[in-house]
Order: structure tokens, then C-alpha cells, then sequence
């Protein structure tokens, strides 16, 4: 089983996460955000990786240091995985009534984010709509690993709930093992 845990504490935030990339898609989450929850729930009921986690932070502020904290806990605990005989690519395109999202991502050891979402309002159920763009970029710096997403439509829920269910869908089939691969590159390397 590849499972993976990361602690993060700051004057800021205290996380504790732990990820099961082939699990069935159980999660306990806590982050003192209800719908941050609810998406990272999604991301893992639809990439059917086991999720806890347990984030206190500093929303007496705002809620920016929590998001962003446990995207720099999922990029590290995605960067612990090994990376021969996996896919290493994934891709999902996702609808959700009128919203659609689109996700790629590369486990090949090079850090880059592209994304385009660009909300329409401020905030979605208690979560500032402006953090979701920093959430993949952290998880995307601290995971070394390339995420390029974008979503379309109308209702706001729709559309970040559809982006991550289209990042967990990429990334399942990203870490999907394949004993043929070996080391999924012509250099014969996989940066770690």
C-alpha cells in the first residue's frame, strides 16, 4: 500500500495528513472550513484515495493560511511517491450540470501550475473562491508535479466542486501502477 502521512505546524496552521493512493475513497476531514471539506471529499471519493485530514488554522484571519497549508501537505506527501512503474500521466474531463472542468497532471518531477478559474463571486459556502487557484499551485510546488486545469460555467459551487473531482480523477489515473513502465522517461530518471 502507498500510504503517506505529512505534519505541518506553524504559527499559523497545525495539519496532520494521511493518504492512501489505493484506497476505496474513505476520508474524515476537518478543516474548520465546511466547504473546502466538502471539495477535498470530492477529490477523494472520485480518486479513491483513503483522506484524512485534521487542519486547525488561524480563520480568526481568514481562511488562506489553512487552504493553502493543506495543499502544501498534499503536494509533499504526493512527492514521497514513487515514481517507477505509475502512469505518471492523468487527465479527466468532468461535467457538473452546467459547469465543466478539465485537468491534466504530470508526476514527472517538474513543479508547474497553469490554471484557469476565475470566480465570479468572492466566497463559496465559507471559502474564499480566490484561494482555490492557490490551493493547486501549492500542491503543485511542494508535490513537484505539473497541474494545468480550467473550468466552465455558470454556478460557482458547480464549477470548483467539478475541478476537484476532475483533480482527483487525474491524479488516480496519474498513480495508477503499471509494471511496464519501469521509469516513465527517456532521460531514464524521474526528478524526486
Amino acid at each position: 500500500m502507498r500510504i503517506f502521512e505529512v505534519m505541518r505546524e506553524t504559527r499559523e496552521t497545525n495539519i496532520y495528513l494521511k493518504i492512501n493512493i489505493d484506497g476505496t475513497g474513505k476520508y474524515k476531514i476537518d478543516t474548520g472550513i465546511p466547504f473546502f471539506d466538502h471539495l477535498l471529499a470530492s477529490f477523494a471519493k472520485h480518486g479513491c484515495f483513503d483522506l484524512i485530514i485534521k487542519a486547525r488554522g488561524d480563520l480568526e484571519v481568514d481562511d488562506h493560511h489553512t487552504v493553502e497549508d493543506v495543499g502544501i501537505c498534499l503536494g509533499l506527501a504526493l512527492n514521497q511517491l514513487e515514481k517507477k512503474n505509475i502512469f505518471r500521466f492523468g487527465w479527466a474531463i468532468i461535467p457538473m450540470d452546467d459547469a465543466r472542468a478539465t485537468v491534466a497532471i504530470d508526476l514527472g518531477g517538474r513543479s508547474y501550475c497553469v490554471g484557469d478559474y476565475k470566480p465570479e463571486r468572492e466566497v463559496v459556502g465559507n471559502l474564499s473562491t480566490e484561494n482555490i487557484n492557490h490551493f493547486f499551485e501549492s500542491v503543485a510546488s511542494y508535490g513537484m508535479l505539473n497541474i494545468h486545469y480550467e473550468v466552465k460555467g455558470k454556478n460557482e459551487h458547480h464549477k470548483v466542486e467539478a475541478l476537484f473531482k476532475a483533480f482527483g480523477v487525474a491524479l488516480d489515473l496519474a498513480t495508477k501502477i503499471d509494471e511496464r513502465k519501469g521509469i516513465t522517461s527517456t532521460k531514464g530518471e524521474v526528478k524526486l
